[in-house]
């Protein structure tokens, strides 16, 4: 289970990872980038409800719902605490259930920018229960996240060919 200096880290981390390698996100506006976040989410949550006919596994799916629950927090300057177990007022029967809640929430948020509504509340809750959510499952799953996260940001880190890193 995370502390919260690991979850500070992990958004460092992030941090760092999404200025080299993400920086036509980073470019966006703080309002676009969230909504891009959501669309994310809702991706996720797209592949999830497909089950065994989805390519894309499960445990990435998680690991990939962390990093933009990350960046996503980033953006809203939201210090995430290290995620307890949901509670059963939180949990749904499925799973696949509580992340589209919180997924819904967060795009209600982006929504709601586009009307001048507030929504930094609503965008935070929701994606702290992502987090939840993607934390409890890798739990559950006994997916070692550390080593998923920076498997997965190599990954994405290779895809940017083309920048060179000072030595």
């Amino acid at each position: 289970m995370f502390t919260d200096a690991d979850m500070l880290r992990l958004q460092q981390d992030q941090y760092r990872h999404d200025a080299r390698n993400h920086t036509d996100i980073l470019h966006l506006s703080k309002n676009d980038r969230l909504k891009h976040y959501g669309l994310h989410f809702a991706k996720y949550v797209g592949r999830l409800a497909r089950g065994s006919a989805e390519l894309i596994s499960y445990d990435r799916t998680i690991i990939d719902t962390m990093l933009v629950s990350l960046s996503a927090a980033n953006t809203m300057h939201q210090h995430l605490e290290a995620p307890t177990h949901l509670t059963k007022e939180d949990r749904q029967i499925d799973p696949l259930r509580t992340y589209a809640d919180a997924a819904g929430r967060f795009a209600d948020a982006c929504e709601k920018i586009d009307h001048l509504e507030e929504f930094i509340p609503i965008a935070r809750k929701a994606n702290t229960d992502i987090m939840a959510w993607a934390v409890q499952m890798a739990c559950e799953r006994d997916l070692d996240l550390e080593s998923g996260l920076r498997r997965r940001r190599g990954e994405l880190r290779d895809r940017a060919f083309y920048i060179r890193d000072q030595l």
